[in-house]
């Protein structure tokens, strides 16, 4: 009786284990662009990482060439572009965010964080945060609030 326990346990966690590399494996992959000596960039990706998500990250010297080619709108741009499932994320936006974005797939280019707000992903200090938004945007520009943190 015993050994059949051990023996329904180990299968138990044997079965466990392909599920959570099954989900890894169907976790998307985010290609994220960035500057090559940006540190809270390289925070944000380890950030995704620790969340689920794949990545696979392109130093850029010129930013705005990569801004320009997913319509980034000038007023909502950050340090970094990102770009998943055929959305781009524009700046410090939460996995979570990132997550509900893929999962209920509104009719939108993107996602962004403008600037760089202070207690989001990547820039975190202490326990400081400065209350942001993560703000859709679509083709022409107009924006809605998505998310709001640190309120």
């Amino acid at each position: 009786m015993k050994r059949a326990f051990t023996a329904i346990v180990i299968a138990g966690v044997v079965s466990l284990g392909g599920l959570v590399a099954a989900q890894r494996a169907a976790a998307p992959t985010v290609e994220v662009f960035k500057s090559p000596t940006c540190g809270c960039c390289a925070n944000w990706v380890k950030h995704l990482e620790a969340n689920g998500f794949k990545t696979r990250v392109t130093d850029v010297e010129d930013m705005t060439q990569v801004k320009a080619k997913y319509g980034v709108p000038g007023r909502l741009q950050s340090c970094h572009t990102a770009v998943v499932n055929g959305f781009v994320l524009e700046g410090h936006v939460p996995a979570a965010d990132v997550q509900r974005l893929i999962k209920e797939r509104p009719a939108v280019v993107g996602v962004a964080v403008p600037g760089m707000p202070v207690g989001s992903p990547g820039m975190e200090v202490g326990n400081t945060v400065q209350p942001y938004s993560v703000l859709t945007f679509d083709k022409q520009g107009q924006t809605t609030v998505f998310a709001s943190h640190g309120r």
